[in-house]
């Protein structure tokens, strides 16, 4: 199945989501990508990826992601955050977390969890997400 994935990386964690989406661009490639502007421009840059781009995570990005959330279209969200670095729109970051937990979206916020879920979405682990889909309101 083609999955919904989100991409989104604080900015320096760009560098190490390009660097991840490259080592599993051929399971990336069988899925539909979305991305926050700046992270999706720079994957598309480094990759053969198609990524359709939101807004900056600051200017709405994050809200338009939470969109697909709040609907039930994603599937996984790859959100590298910056831990250690305070952000201007943290309520909007924390409103998406929310929401991936009221829809039971699987999250990852660094490479470690990231790379467990995409190995999972390799194998096949996801197709529990088929049912969601078939019967969503």
């Amino acid at each position: 199945m083609n999955y919904h994935i989100a991409l989104i990386a604080h900015d320096r964690k760009k560098e190490e989501m390009v660097n991840f989406v490259i080592a599993y661009e051929p399971v990336f490639r069988n899925h539909q990508l979305y991305a926050t502007g700046t992270t999706g421009q720079r994957i598309m840059e480094q990759t053969s990826l198609s990524v359709h781009r939101f807004m900056s995570g600051p200017l709405g990005g994050d809200q338009q992601i939470g969109a697909l959330v709040a609907q039930n279209v994603l599937d996984l969200l790859i959100f590298l955050r910056d831990p250690l670095m305070a952000q201007p729109h943290e309520p909007d970051i924390i409103a998406l977390l929310r929401l991936c937990d009221v829809q039971g979206i699987p999250v990852a916020t660094n490479v470690a969890t990231a790379e467990l879920l995409v190995k999972a979405l390799d194998r096949g682990d996801f197709s529990w997400r088929e049912l969601v889909h078939r019967y969503k309101s």
